[in-house]
């Protein structure tokens, strides 16, 4: 949970990026974890409801068309990250990786387990995922998502 996350990075006094004591910047990661959690944390977690467990529960496929609406809402709240949030920054709080940028690529992560990856012909979302897993660690991120990004190696 965010809270959890900001009382962890506080406690243990984590590196200043992650939550900033400058107040522009740290208002600028609690704008996007205000924003978050009922828009890119919704739509993903809708989208990968309804690909995946709806079907094991009813037995029956979401129809194509239900499909196709859940990815346009995805993309309304994808666009805005990019146009508000990242905007021509490396990072949701500027130069720096922060607990946002965490939360972010977690969210946006989800909808590749059902097929539907969200990098795809958005240059500015990748080239933001690649650095982000380049501040995390290239190696710490592939076993985080290893389950998410393979579901067969299970």
């Amino acid at each position: 949970s965010i809270a959890i996350l900001l009382y962890l990075a506080q406690k243990f006094k984590t590196p200043d990026h992650w939550y900033p004591a400058e107040l522009q910047k740290r208002a600028l990661v609690d704008e996007y974890l205000s924003w978050q959690h009922t828009t890119i944390r919704v739509k993903a977690g809708t989208m990968l409801r309804h690909k995946m467990l709806l079907p094991i529960i009813t037995g029956k496929p979401v129809p194509e068309e239900k499909m196709q609406s859940l990815t346009e809402e995805l993309n309304v709240v994808l666009n805005q990250f990019e146009e508000k949030f990242l905007q021509d920054k490396p990072f949701i709080a500027g130069t720096e990786i922060s607990l946002a940028d965490l939360l972010a690529l977690e969210d946006i992560l989800q909808p590749i387990i059902v097929g539907n990856d969200l990098f795809e012909g958005r240059p500015k979302l990748a080239a933001w995922r690649r650095r982000v897993e380049g501040a995390v660690g290239q190696q710490l991120c592939q076993e985080a998502h290893e389950v998410l990004l393979n579901p067969s190696s299970i």
